[in-house]
């Protein structure tokens, strides 16, 4: 296995987001195993206290412009004049030269299914409204290389479980990898690294390990990606809103299988399934406890 592609990728043996804890198994022997650490992050808006979340806290910057970028409350055009995170106080905010003020907007809350309570304010169909997602192509030999390489970089959801990744991909190569407690904010740590490097959304590919909700496809599409692949299924909300924004669906992507339900005119079949290895038995013991 080769890592050279990463920009950012998880660090599994990082001793401030695991923590050894003992118990006993099935059986009643005593054993130590290692939980992932989860952290209380609130986030500013200028001014304005926006959101606590619950997060490894690994990237609180990424994931404080990330967050406001898929609220639509951080503009694309925004000038981000600050970010200043806190550490004692688990506080991180962002400032901006425009003049900020969401108190409507927060009082619109509506709860989604993500695993760790995430919200999305406002309409949340006003994020598929004149959206054109560019044209691309997925060569299946890219699909298959790229969850190969992934499900097998050592990782936090490998090393203790309880937690989502996603990765941020061109072609076979996958660049950047957040883990974190809930799926919605390792996509808002990759949302807050493309603004803030200026990263085109255009020819990338976006991977989960979560499932293909609504809240996923409408932050990708936000985001200006135009292919979304998960190794776990899809809601139909999700399906329904990926097909009106031409958004690329592809879900339980292991091994040599996957299933597409929208945009499969961007997949191009050239990847000989005879080469493909089948998922390794430790990532689907995992998946089977995690999904």
């Amino acid at each position: 296995m080769t890592t050279d592609s990463y920009i950012i990728r998880p660090n599994p043996d990082d001793p401030r987001l695991t923590e050894r804890v003992t118990g006993v198994d099935q059986t009643g022997a005593h054993i130590e195993t290692a939980v992932t650490v989860e952290r209380a992050l609130t986030i500013f808006l200028n001014s304005q206290e926006i959101v606590t979340a619950m997060t490894i806290n690994d990237y609180p910057e990424y994931l404080a412009i990330g967050y406001l970028l898929n609220q639509h409350m951080l503009l694309p055009d925004d000038e981000v004049t600050g970010v200043d995170y806190d550490e004692e106080l688990a506080v991180v905010v962002v400032r901006t030269k425009r003049k900020t003020n969401y108190e409507k907007k927060l009082k619109k809350k509506v709860q989604t299914s993500g695993c760790a309570q995430g919200t999305v304010f406002g309409d949340l169909m006003e994020a598929l409204e004149g959206v054109e997602l560019p044209k691309a192509t997925l060569r299946t030999s890219w699909l298959y290389k790229l969850t190969q390489e992934i499900n097998t970089t050592p990782s936090l959801y490998l090393e203790a479980g309880a937690i989502h990744g996603c990765v941020l991909a061109q072609e076979d190569k996958p660049l950047v990898y957040m883990e974190d407690v809930g799926r919605h904010n390792a996509v808002d740590k990759i949302a807050g690294w493309m603004f803030k490097e200026k990263v085109a959304a255009g020819d990338k590919i976006f991977y989960t390990t979560g499932r293909l909700t609504s809240e996923m496809v409408i932050k990708t599409v936000r985001m200006g990606i135009p292919i979304l692949i998960s190794r776990s299924g899809f809601t139909a909300w999700g399906v329904e809103l990926a097909r009106k924004a031409n958004l690329t669906l592809i879900g339980r992507a292991r091994g040599k299988r996957f299933i597409a339900l929208a945009g499969e005119d961007r997949i191009v079949f050239d990847q000989d399934l005879a080469y493909v290895e089948e998922e390794s038995s430790k990532h689907r013991r995992k998946a089977a406890v995690d999904d």
